[in-house]
């Protein structure tokens, strides 16, 4: 009679499972995880926030101080009858959209001049659109709003009616409500960063993996290529690239594909944080490439992209997670200098770094109005040191050193 071979026991817990049990014992780094979570779920769910419109001019209470009394008071002006009045104008303007499109594809080489007017029709129409959709929204003082926000303010209204939360945090030079806009800039804050940081970790992976699994010269070249990129001064980078661009001409030309100075933004800071991604991922790579399961894989002919992104990127999301998490505190940080100087968020728009300029612009000798500063500031400040602590938490946990204490 023959015996079936008893299962191995399993002698310890995957990496994994190891790195999330030295997490959780970790109380600095699960108090900066439940603050992410909680920061990045009110920032979400704002729109459905009984809050007053960011945008709300309401003057005669420039620079109000903090108060809690009352708490709640019933001055929500949103009107919904405007959104069917919208939808009876909305399909004539979608016709003159379709006819400035079909004009300006159909424009077989034209002037300078001539493609001139066909971006400002194509604009123009593309505006009347966006102001149909926005009009109600934009008249109860809210910024340019996606389709779901809409949604979530409809939501709002009809759970809460008129009634909202008083100026607890104060108000700003055009009586606008501190709390809202705080609320409200870490919506874009947390997308720049968030956004931003994405772009540059796909970018930085695949470099840095490609430069380490091929070797050679081409490692060198690739390498010699990230070293020239950081003998640049990148703040003066950005800010040329964001000036040239900030341009009416360029602008009004960008703003006919719906791109805006944000998702430029976006995109340019991302660009230029792979680096260091690229560095680390590369000397990963170089690590783990002559593994016996590599030789494997090439021995069974297997192709290279497929052994970089199938079987050398997932050995390294532990390394990258940690980076990651490092990363979005810098870009956040630097789209509030950026915002700071003027030259990132602009306008109707709302971020931390521009709450913290306007704070600055109006801080006198002769009053000054420490709400307009406190608060933004302890918004990054406490969303600054909780990734930090994550980030943190998060490289002791995959430490391979640290296993079993």
């Amino acid at each position: 009679m023959t015996s079936t071979p008893a299962r191995p026991k399993q002698t310890g817990v995957s990496l994994t499972q190891d790195a999330w049990r030295r997490l959780r014992r970790s109380w600095p780094a699960m108090t900066a995880l439940w603050t992410l979570v909680v920061v990045v779920v009110l920032a979400f769910f704002t729109p459905l926030l009984p809050l007053q419109p960011p945008d709300a001019d309401n003057t005669p209470l420039m620079f109000a101080e903090p108060t809690l009394s009352p708490l709640w008071v019933d001055t929500f002006d949103f009107d919904p009858a405007l959104i069917e009045a919208g939808q009876e104008l909305m399909p004539e303007a979608r016709e003159r959209l379709r006819a400035a499109r079909r004009q300006f594809r159909a424009a077989e080489s034209p002037t300078e001049d001539e493609a001139e007017a066909l971006y400002r029709e194509l604009a123009q129409a593309r505006a009347g659109v966006s102001a149909l959709v926005q009009r109600p929204y934009a008249d109860a003082g809210y910024p340019r709003l996606d389709p779901l926000a809409r949604w979530m303010v409809r939501a709002r209204h009809a759970a809460f009616g008129e009634w909202q939360v008083n100026s607890v945090w104060g108000r700003d030079k055009l009586g606008r409500d501190i709390l809202s806009r705080v609320f409200w800039g870490a919506r874009v804050s947390l997308i720049v960063g968030f956004v931003a940081t994405l772009v540059s970790l796909v970018i930085g992976v695949t470099y840095g993996a490609v430069s380490g699994y091929a070797g050679g010269w081409v490692d060198d070249a690739m390498m010699r290529v990230v070293d020239v990129l950081y003998s640049i001064p990148f703040v003066f980078l950005v800010i040329f690239i964001i000036s040239v661009l900030s341009e009416d001409s360029v602008k009004e030309r960008l703003a006919t594909y719906g791109i805006d100075r944000i998702t430029i933004f976006y995109f340019v800071v991302g660009a230029i944080y792979w680096l260091t991604m690229a560095r680390v991922v590369r000397g990963q790579v170089i690590s783990l490439r002559n593994e016996q399961y590599i030789e494997a894989a090439r021995s069974l002919g297997v192709s290279r992209a497929a052994i970089v992104f199938r079987h050398l990127v997932p050995n390294l999301l532990s390394i990258v997670l940690v980076y990651l998490t490092l990363t979005i505190p810098r870009v956040i940080l630097f789209e509030a200098f950026l915002s700071f100087l003027g030259l990132g968020v602009e306008p109707p728009d709302v971020s931390w770094g521009l709450l913290a300029n306007e704070g600055i612009q109006v801080i006198t000798p002769v009053k000054t109005y420490w709400w307009l500063i406190v608060f933004p500031s302890l918004a990054i400040g406490v969303t600054l040191f909780a990734l930090n602590f994550l980030g943190d938490g998060l490289r002791d946990a995959f430490d391979p050193r640290m296993k079993g204490r």
